[in-house]
């Protein structure tokens, strides 16, 4: 199926704007919900998705704006604020770049608690260590004591040590 050209043209003139308007509406309500946590279930994986496609009526947009867009860099009043977003935008790359802790704090407790020894890992699975121990024995996995390190015990096994945690959980 051939489309025609001016057909095209003229429907990406009439809505490339308005998408972009209507896309960066959504973008700019999910960001503004996750930064203050709100349901960042329903709207995180929006924001990320929605804000790519954005990028599509933006290209429609600037090409059909590129005279007044040329018109800015002769003129030099594109400078300022192109400069002024790099420099607002530069500290949060450093801070991201440079930060010592690194992943959703979830993913930083799971390792916390794969790298425990059995004694202090039963408490936080409502066990004891002993019963930890022959969980895991029932498993497969070899417990000298319970005093190894859970991710020392299972590391050996094509299972990843978060995964035999989980299995591990009360309630499952």
């Amino acid at each position: 199926m051939i489309i025609n050209r001016n057909i095209a043209l003229g429907w990406l003139h009439r809505y490339g704007t308005p998408l972009t308007v209507g896309l960066f509406l959504v973008s700019a309500v999910s960001g503004v919900a996750l930064f203050f946590r709100w349901a960042p279930q329903a709207f995180h994986s929006m924001h990320e998705w929605l804000s790519l496609v954005l990028l599509a009526p933006f290209a429609v947009h600037m090409w059909k704006n590129w005279r007044p867009l040329i018109g800015y860099l002769r003129r030099r009043t594109l400078m300022i604020p192109l400069a002024l977003s790099l420099v607002v935008a530069i500290p949060f790359a450093i801070n991201g770049l440079t930060a010592t802790r690194t992943g959703s704090p979830a993913f930083r407790v799971v390792r916390l608690m794969t790298a425990a020894p059995l004694t202090a890992l039963a408490p936080v699975l409502k066990t004891t260590p002993e019963r930890l121990q022959s969980a895991l024995q029932e498993r497969g996995f070899t417990v000298a004591s319970v005093s190894d390190r859970f991710d020392s015990i299972v590391a050996g096994s094509p299972t990843p040590p978060e995964r035999v945690l989980f299995e591990l959980l009360p309630g499952r």
